[in-house]
């Protein structure tokens, strides 16, 4: 039963993040035209409502005790989805928002499939079969197809 809820819940965040690129690109051309205050509007929001939920219910103690003790590669997530939250509303309406999604999928699973084979930023190591090649390779070729189908298979 949980896998069934992890699966939804990453459907559900995959929905958000198209949702997401959206509304920052309106906001960032509501405020014209700029992606990077649109992306720290976005980041304070999103700061905001975690913080409130953060207060609420995390144990503060834990974190109080070993937060300093934390390597310094360990703070680069922030900087890493500010870079993600930037690049969507910057690309969503050069390129739309299928593509942007459709690229950054393909991104993440290539290395996904880098940091799971081998145990990289201390990760358990998860073997990378033939078959999840290939289901990439499927993948950039329907990448292909959606981006420029229309090239390869003109409309009369």
């Amino acid at each position: 039963m949980n896998s069934i809820l992890y699966a939804l819940m990453a459907l559900a965040g995959g929905i958000g993040l198209s949702c997401q690129a959206a509304i920052n690109s309106r906001l960032s051309a509501g405020i014209g035209g700029q992606p990077l205050v649109a992306s720290f509007i976005s980041f304070f929001i999103g700061a905001l409502c975690l913080g409130a939920a953060a207060l609420v219910l995390a144990d503060w103690n834990a974190v109080t005790t070993t937060l300093a003790q934390q390597p310094w590669w360990r703070w680069l997530g922030g900087v890493i989805g500010a870079g993600f939250v930037f690049t969507s509303i910057f690309l969503a309406p050069k390129i739309g928002v299928t593509n942007v999604m459709f690229l950054f999928i393909i991104g993440q699973l290539a290395a996904g499939m880098v940091i799971d084979s081998f145990g990289l930023i201390q990760m358990p190591v998860r073997p990378t079969e033939w078959w999840k090649f290939a289901g990439l390779a499927i993948m950039l070729g329907g990448l292909t197809l959606f981006m420029f189908g229309g090239r390869f298979f003109p409309s009369e």
